[in-house]
């Protein structure tokens, strides 16, 4: 082995046709050794010094030739402490998730080379921001219960075996919590849900299901690309991370991995940086707002004075900004629970019920969790139907939380970030039992893919601009053209109008029936009902039988089309 001239930028390790560059930010005044393993022995083979004298800033830099580099792995000795390089690419397996690993000893180290990869021709998809069908999952839980039935259970691999399903649903972009390399314990507690402090650029070893977590986190982007499905990474960065670091990582993640996009913390990254970037010019860049998952939920239960709140939300979107609509996420209740509690119950976070959201917006319906009352579970199947109706009419980008769509429980807990257990996994059982809210919302999303005028790839602005004598969206109640805006209204007709085909959506949250006035369609256009709460998609449009006013059950959706 021969040390050589290195250079300090990139940071991390760079691998030349002449030399293996090794490249880290140290402290001024601190030592630094480079310490590097042969693979699968616990004391270092080499120790190479990396002096203060030979740096450039707080950068530390150095080459060597002469070695193989797969069959290495490194770590850094920083005045004597052992610790993992910020930049490290990949780390060694590891067999169990949830178990404290050490970053001062051999045990943990990261591999000195990223094998290659054959793309075979793999480009991220670029599907327009409004034709996306999004679906929020975390890779370990989505199938590491035992009822998932898939042969790498909890892994990226795992996921692949789910595509088909995911396919038939309708999804074509899945949002992964972090993937990244991130401490599993924090105290005594698991850190199931991955947030805090990591080694960004790093796939995360335990969610592997064989050696390499960088060839398995490819394989399952490249499996996914294959079935039109594009993979979002939730990139939480810390507050400490510079803004530099955090736009490397997400390049890197983009050129290595042909990632789609990524969900960011706006508080912590600024946006204005990243959409600026030419890499990143094609890529989504998103980010989670409550406020339309609020709104929604807020409508869905009856709140009064939310009419002009639901105009809103589900209309102007701009799809210039960040902003994906959900009305569950994994903070918070998932759907049956929404639907099913009226508080949190997290008592086996050990926190005394402290933790987590307190307010969700739930309604139990008439029972708290659990319940065998025939009318209280009528009622919360007709509000999951109703949810689903509000997100999937709304306009822009909507993301259903994982398991929503064959409801999925998590006991009433609202914040299973350390619950690495069948509270937090899903449980596939359920849909065996009754997949009927399965059919429904694939038909739901069926719909929506045939209906333009619910993906609008402009925002809306309640004008002519076509001169076709209606506004492109416009509201309406018992009265055409006026909406119902009144503190107590809990009723909302909207119009999208094109020449093609008109749409006008009836939503009736109130517990008595509402009748709306429908506005007139021109050259000789009659109204035909597609969908509804009830019944779900119509596999044939039904005219209605009269054109000039709607009557719609409590709680109740229903979308019209005009031919």
């Amino acid at each position: 082995m021969k040390e050589m001239q290195g250079f300090p930028q990139p940071l991390g390790v760079t691998i030349t046709k002449e030399c293996v560059n090794f490249s880290v930010q140290v402290p001024f005044g601190k030592t630094c050794d480079l310490l590097l393993y042969k693979n699968g022995e616990k004391e270092p083979a080499f120790v190479c010094s990396m002096p203060e004298t030979q740096s450039i800033g707080e950068v530390r830099f150095l080459a060597l030739s002469g070695f193989e580099p797969k069959e290495y792995g490194y770590h850094y000795a920083i005045d004597g402490r052992q610790c993992l390089d910020p930049y490290v690419k990949e780390l060694t397996k590891r067999q169990t998730f949830g178990g404290a690993f050490s970053l001062e000893s051999g045990d943990v180290v990261g591999k000195v080379a990223v094998l290659p990869y054959d793309w075979e021709g793999d480009k991220p998809l670029q599907i327009p921001k409004q034709e996306v069908i999004a679906y929020s999952l975390h890779v370990r839980g989505f199938t590491k219960h035992s009822s998932s039935k898939v042969k790498q259970k909890g892994t990226f691999y795992g996921i692949v075996e789910k595509l088909a399903y995911l396919k038939e649903l309708g999804i074509n972009q899945i949002q992964c919590m972090p993937v990244y390399e991130f401490l599993e314990r924090n105290g005594d507690k698991v850190n199931y849900w991955g947030y805090g402090q990591g080694f960004y650029f790093a796939p995360k070893a335990t969610y592997s299901a064989d050696i390499s977590p960088v060839k398995e986190l490819k394989d399952m982007v490249k499996a996914c690309h294959k079935m039109g499905i594009e993979v979002v990474l939730e990139m939480p960065f810390t507050a400490d991370v510079l803004p530099q670091t955090a736009l490397e990582c997400l390049k890197y993640y983009l050129l290595e991995f042909h990632i789609d996009g990524f969900i960011l913390n706006p508080y912590v990254t600024p946006l204005a940086g990243i959409q600026n970037e030419p890499l990143l010019k094609g890529c989504k860049i998103l980010y989670k707002d409550d406020e339309m998952q609020n709104v929604l939920r807020r409508f869905l239960k009856g709140d009064e004075a939310m009419i002009d709140e639901m105009m809103r939300v589900l209309v102007f979107c701009n799809q210039r900004d960040g902003k994906f609509h959900y009305i569950s996420n994994q903070t918070g209740f998932t759907l049956k629970d929404l639907v099913s509690y009226d508080g949190k119950h997290n008592e086996r976070n050990g926190e005394q019920n402290q933790d987590g959201p307190v307010y969700n917006y739930s309604w139990n319906c008439g029972a708290e969790g659990p319940s065998r009352k025939r009318g209280v579970l009528k009622l919360r199947k007709q509000q999951l139907r109703n949810a689903f109706f509000l997100l999937l009419t709304s306009q822009g980008m909507p993301c259903i939380l994982a398991g929503d769509e064959f409801e999925n429980s998590q006991k009433g807990n609202n914040n299973v970030y350390c619950q690495d257990n069948e509270t937090a996994w899903l449980d596939w059982n359920q849909l065996k039992k009754d997949d009927s809210l399965f059919f429904f919302v694939k038909d739901l999303i069926a719909l929506r893919k045939s209906l333009t005028c619910l993906r609008q790839s402009g925002e809306l602005k309640g004008l002519d601009d076509t001169g076709s004598g209606f506004p492109d969206v416009s509201f309406h109640g018992e009265n055409a053209w006026q909406s119902p805006n009144e503190t107590a209204s809990r009723q909302l007709g909207i119009l999208y109008y094109d020449d093609e085909a008109p749409c006008f959506i009836a939503y009736n949250m109130h517990w008595i029936r509402h009748t709306f006035a429908l506005p007139t369609l021109p050259k000789k256009k009659k109204y035909y009902v597609v969908a509804d709460t009830m019944q779900g998609v119509f596999a044939k449009p039904v005219k209605l039988e009269a054109q000039k006013k709607l009557e719609l059950l409590p709680r109740c959706i229903m979308i019209l089309i005009g031919k």
